[in-house]
């Protein structure tokens, strides 16, 4: 078991921070918190929240994952991958259930990273992140439809079919002025980078569209455009803590959402701190990263937070604006808090149509078509689980396709295993050159005695491998004296693996047969003789090389004639 460890990188970039450096962490932090407002405004509204919950996270959240954090350029907050799983739990639990689930995440991902389960988290398979990736977009997409198009639906329904039937049931009641809005804030976020790097197109879409939509009801006596205050009663009164009330079987019904939570957070913060290295050259500590996910998700609820993770986006304007310490990432918290307390009552004349443009340009983006289309070329046990997993996403929820996304990956790479380990017959001769566990010096081939069968295991032996030996051994047709086993390029063996060749061994002894093992490293040695299984073979039987389990066959031979 490793040591604990929890360095977070803000204790070492401290230690040789200046004047200059902070100058740059001032800027980036700065633009960073301008372009995080509209994306903790949308989020937080498309998650079933209020506006200003998304913005507390964002603080709350930021905040922690910077302090305590293993990336020294990391932008915590909420992002548009937790919007579904947000959602579906407030339906199903209220927000009390959202709170407790939040909490729990937070132990998750604390537990995860004393585990040193970073490392392990980061090779998810690539077609499972693909897979839910970009079922989320489409179904945050197919969300927006209601709000970007002015749709009048009263309820609409939770299913993604069911949704489309009732958009398309509805679409004569489209408000073209909410259209316009809408199709103009998705054109100005997208035209914004060709002119401007600085100022993100979300925050001037915003402000143009609000900006529009007040001109045109003041001058035009245009009302059917809905906004933020429309919907919702908008405060800037920070909330103060408070603890839900937990019992036992509330916990239990959370604890699949909650799982579901800290696997997509740590697997978002990971990729994204990843991400950020390869610009940066600097390395991140994955299991400091965790836990600090971990305490954010456990500040966050606590203020009527919703769930937070690292945003690669967020990251990425960070780095690309010179923020190179956590300091930025304080100092973006900072600026959405002043935020919140002076200007978040101007909130409410946001237009709907123009947050909903902003969570479809999210969602293109997080698609990752490309991606996902060259997936499709590869082999089609990976087809298999992006699919399978893109459409889980999309018909039931997150948490059914991570679930049984891993189950498949994790059933395919066993089979995938099971393949690359090889068992063939050697039935004359063993060629020097190419066999590096002959006796050095002897030069000639190496003939196999009458009566010996000589079987060699290439890889793993575990799961699968076991009736490859009754197959081969099928093929041969007198019974032999002795059996060798080359386990020369066995690199593991599991309980399984031990399982069958006990079972082979036993087998072989009522028929008569003697069974030498040949050339077992020390670490498969070491679990074999834990497991008991050298009293049923006999330490005898067990040689260094092929050359001594060749002779020790002959000894089987002989004695078994005089006898």
């Amino acid at each position: 078991m490793k040591a604990f460890t929890f360095k977070p990188k803000l204790i070492e970039s401290i230690r040789h921070y200046d004047r200059q450096t902070f100058v740059k962490d001032l800027m980036a932090g700065t633009i960073v918190g301008i372009v995080a407002l509209p994306l903790a405004i949308a989020f937080g509204i498309a998650s079933g929240v209020s506006p200003e919950k998304g913005i507390i996270t964002a603080i709350v959240a930021g905040l922690m994952i910077s302090i305590f954090g293993g990336s020294k350029v990391q932008i915590g907050g909420p992002t548009g991958a937790f919007i579904i799983i947000i959602y579906g739990i407030i339906q199903q639990y209220g927000l009390e259930g959202l709170t407790i689930a939040t909490l729990m995440a937070g132990v998750f991902l604390i537990l995860f990273g004393l585990l040193h389960l970073g490392t392990i988290i980061k090779y998810i398979p690539y077609p499972i992140v693909v897979g839910f990736t970009s079922g989320i977009a489409v179904t945050i997409f197919t969300t927006q439809m209601k709000d970007l198009f002015g749709l009048s639906i009263d309820n609409v329904p939770s299913d993604f079919i069911e949704k489309w039937i009732t958009y398309f049931q509805h679409i004569t009641t489209i408000d073209w002025w909410s259209a316009a809005v809408g199709i103009v804030s998705v054109i100005i976020i997208v035209v914004t980078p060709r002119f401007s790097k600085k100022i993100p197109g979300s925050l001037i879409a915003i402000v143009v569209m609000t900006v529009a939509v007040l001109l045109l009801k003041q001058f035009a006596g245009v009302e059917s455009v809905e906004t933020i205050g429309d919907r919702f009663s908008i405060s800037n009164q920070l909330p103060g803590a408070q603890v839900p009330d937990m019992t036992w079987d509330t916990i239990k019904g959370l604890v699949s959402p909650a799982l579901t939570i800290a696997i997509l957070g740590a697997i978002e913060s990971l990729l994204s701190a990843a991400v950020a290295d390869g610009v940066t050259g600097d390395h991140h500590d994955s299991n400091t990263e965790l836990i600090a996910q971990g305490m954010a998700n456990l500040a966050s609820p606590l203020f009527g937070g919703i769930p937070a993770t690292g945003a690669i986006a967020r990251t990425m304007t960070n780095i690309n604006n010179g923020g190179r310490t956590p300091i930025a990432g304080i100092i973006h918290a900072a600026v959405l808090l002043l935020i919140f307390l002076f200007l978040m009552p101007l909130a409410q004349y946001i237009p709907m149509a123009c947050l909903a443009g902003v969570l479809v340009v999210v969602s293109y983006g997080m698609c990752g078509w490309r991606s996902f289309k060259a997936l499709l070329r590869n082999p089609k046990s990976d087809v298999t689980v992006l699919i399978m997993t893109f459409l889980l996403t999309i018909i039931f929820d997150l948490t059914i396709a991570i679930e049984v996304g891993l189950i498949a990956a994790c059933l395919l790479f066993m089979r995938r295993m099971a393949e690359t380990t090889d068992v063939k017959a050697i039935l004359d001769e063993i060629d020097p050159n190419e066999d590096a566990d002959i006796e050095a010096g002897n030069l000639n081939h190496l003939t196999i005695p009458e009566g010996v069968e000589v079987y060699e295991i290439n890889g793993p032996y575990f799961f699968g491998v076991g009736n490859r030996f009754e197959e081969i051994m099928a093929t041969f047709g007198k019974r032999p004296k002795v059996r060798i086993i080359r386990m020369r390029k066995v690199p593991f063996v599991d309980s399984t693996g031990i399982h069958n060749l006990t079972n082979l061994c036993l087998m072989s002894k009522k028929e008569n047969i003697e069974v030498v093992l040949s050339g077992v490293n020390p670490k498969v040695e070491s679990v074999l003789i834990k497991a008991g299984f050298y009293k049923i073979v006999g330490e005898k039987n067990i040689c260094n090389h092929i050359n001594l389990a060749i002779e020790r066959a002959k000894e089987i031979q002989e004695t078994a004639s005089l006898s």
